[in-house]
């Protein structure tokens, strides 16, 4: 019996357009980590690229609770004494939105060369 190993080469990349309106940020992170590793394809493999492309749109109609908006923290720390800045999750949503999905998705990634790529695979637009 052969075993048939995917190869990249085989591979045509899909677009998928995904709409934000009333989803929850954790619903939406994982549904787009499955779509950018490849994970809904049956020959999925996690040592070789097969990965999507994925555009969110419609971003600053995300729900949040509003707890959630006034006790989640994001912290930035540049590795100097003193120097960690904290920020809620409601001054960065007015600043800089796209940290808030960029952040949760790089974080359910895998932590190797191949996550590098998935996320510049994913588009953003409010």
């Amino acid at each position: 019996m052969k075993i048939l190993f995917p190869k990249k080469e085989y591979h045509k990349p899909k677009w998928f357009i995904i709409d934000a309106t009333k989803k929850t940020l954790g619903y939406l992170a994982t549904k787009i980590v499955t779509l950018l590793t490849g994970k809904n394809t049956s020959y999925y493999n996690p040592s070789i690229d097969q990965g999507n492309f994925v555009v969110i749109i419609n971003f600053n109609k995300l729900y949040f609770s509003k707890n959630k908006l006034l006790t989640k923290k994001y912290y930035k720390y540049s590795n100097r004494p003193g120097n960690l800045k904290m920020e809620y999750l409601l001054n960065v949503k007015e600043k800089n939105p796209y940290i808030i999905l960029n952040q949760s998705v790089l974080k359910m990634l895998p932590k190797n060369k191949i996550s590098n790529i998935y996320i510049k695979r994913l588009f953003i637009y409010l």
